[in-house]
């Protein structure tokens, strides 16, 4: 298992962009961003492996947010544009070491401490 420390977070109004940082401490298979909103499950947001840059995305996001990588830096990137009210959140970066369910947090085995996105309207 690896370390993964995100950064990034802050406050911005709707329809701003905001870049969320995650660095790893080592070689993963995937890296996945999920977020979590105050009474509500944490949810998947977008993932990226780690070989062939393949990604994947929440319905929710699609079009909005950009999910990147840089292998030499360990580091993924989450570029978010056209920000809504509805994606304020706690957002962490986790790790997986195997293929399977890219939106299933319980697949996951590393996870960052969370940076806060809030989104004012």
């Amino acid at each position: 298992q690896v370390q993964l420390v995100e950064s990034g977070g802050g406050s911005v109004q709707a329809g701003g962009s905001l870049s969320l940082f995650c660095v790893a401490s080592g070689r993963t298979f995937a890296v996945g961003w999920f977020r979590q909103a105050p009474g509500k499950e944490r949810e998947f947001v977008a993932a990226i492996r780690s070989s062939g840059s393949s990604t994947y995305y929440a319905d929710s996001v699609k079009g909005r947010f950009t999910i990147s990588s840089d292998n030499a830096k360990n580091t993924v990137y989450l570029q978010m544009n056209s920000l809504k009210p509805e994606d304020t959140a706690v957002y962490y970066c986790a790790a997986r070491y195997y293929s399977g369910n890219y939106d299933y947090a319980r697949e996951y085995a590393s996870w960052g401490q969370g940076t806060q996105v809030t989104v004012s309207s």
